[in-house]
Order: structure tokens, then sequence, then C-alpha cells
């Protein structure tokens, strides 16, 4: 769960302080925003690149439920985690990966649920990345440009953009190796160096001065 963006729509103060704390404290996770208004949470989502988002069942200005099934009718799908409602909505109607948690919850439940979601939305049909001048879809293994040109990506090619994007800064090469490889050791870094030369030729324009994929103090990044 490296480098994830979570967004957290509570009005409840103190709630909201602690779950920003406690899940920033989980290791992988790299920001936690809030807003505790429908409204502003909305503008936030609609705005930002978020892993997910944890909704209040009721908001001073409407419904966690209306949240959601408001962002989904405009094309936002980040997975949703909506907390309370007595009895918990039916969330069958609002589409895309949401689920409810009721309340009182444990954090360990929460946190569980969350990288749920997430792992549901990355491979779903659903999940859709910017990365550099292109559209990336994790679940189809290919990148579009603005022209509607279509890149096509191996397992590996996929896995390893996926990571970087997540990851949201420098990956050492080790680890990257052994998030896409596995602990194997047949496997060395010149492997990866092989994948990533091969990506560069798909993805950059120039691929000897790469502008998207870059080498960066022992391991790669992804330019925003």
């Amino acid at each position: 769960m490296a480098g994830r963006r979570i967004l957290i729509v509570e009005s409840d103060a103190v709630l909201r302080r602690s779950l920003a704390e406690q899940i920033l404290a989980q290791e992988g996770f790299a920001t936690v925003e809030t807003a505790a208004h429908a409204a502003e949470g909305g503008d936030m989502a609609a705005a930002k690149r978020y892993d997910a988002l944890i909704v209040a069942a009721a908001l001073p200005d409407g419904t966690g439920a209306a949240l959601t099934r408001r962002l989904r009718a405009d094309g936002v799908m980040w997975p949703t985690l909506i907390l309370g409602g007595d009895p918990p909505e039916d969330v069958s109607d609002l589409g895309g990966v949401t689920e409810t948690l009721a309340k009182p919850f444990r954090i360990a439940a929460l946190l569980q649920r969350l990288r749920g979601l997430i792992r549901t939305f990355e491979s779903s049909d659903d999940a859709v990345l910017t990365i550099g001048p292109y559209t990336f879809k994790p679940a189809s293994k290919h990148l579009v440009e603005a022209d509607d040109r279509v890149v096509r990506l191996t397992e590996k090619e996929a896995s390893i953009l996926k990571f970087l994007y997540r990851a949201a800064d420098v990956v050492p090469r080790e680890v990257l190796l052994h998030e896409v490889w596995g602990y194997n050791p047949a496997v060395t870094t010149h492997t990866l160096e092989t994948h990533v030369y091969r990506l560069r030729q798909k993805i950059e324009k120039d691929p000897s001065n790469a502008q998207i994929l870059v080498t960066d103090t022992g391991g790669y990044r992804l330019v925003p």
C-alpha cells in the first residue's frame, strides 16, 4: 500500500483528526487529507487523485451516499467507504467500489476494509490512472494518448508502472524487483533494467532522455 492517498470527509472534528493520524501512522499511507462538509469533500475528490475516500454517512450538508452518487455521476470512481448509518445504507446503486462500515468500529477493521477496497478497485475496469501524457488502464494493460494512440504493455511493464505510480516517490531497484517479480533469487536487477529499457522505448518521446520514467538516486520514479 505504498504511497496511498486518502481523503476523509467527516464533520466530527475529533473523529476526523483521529482517523487521519491513525491512518497516517500505518506504514505505506503517504497522505491523508480531510474535509468537514460534503461540498468541500466533493470538490477535493474531483480535483485530485486519491486512492480511496472515507465518507461519513451523515454530513452537515448532505449524506455520504448522496455525495458518492454525485461523484459517480461526474465520473469520479475512487473507492469509497461510508462510515455509520443506522441501519447502514444500501450502496448497491452507487456504482464503483463502495462499501459501508457501521460505527463504532476498530481502526484495524477500518484499515482492513480500506486496503481491500483499494485492491478491488485496482483490479477493476474502473481504475484509470494518469501518467504523463497517457491515460493508464492497469486492468487492460494499456496506455492511451490524447490522440487515442494505444500503447500495449506486458504484464510486467504494467506492474512496474502501477507500483511506481502508487509509490509517488523514488523506488529502489531491489524493492521494485521484489514487488513485481516476488522474492525469486534467480531474478536480478538486470532483469528489471531490461524491462525498464523496453518500457521507455514504448512511452518516452526520447528514450535516451527519459522524462516520464526516470532514474533517480538508486531507483526509479514517475514524473507527475
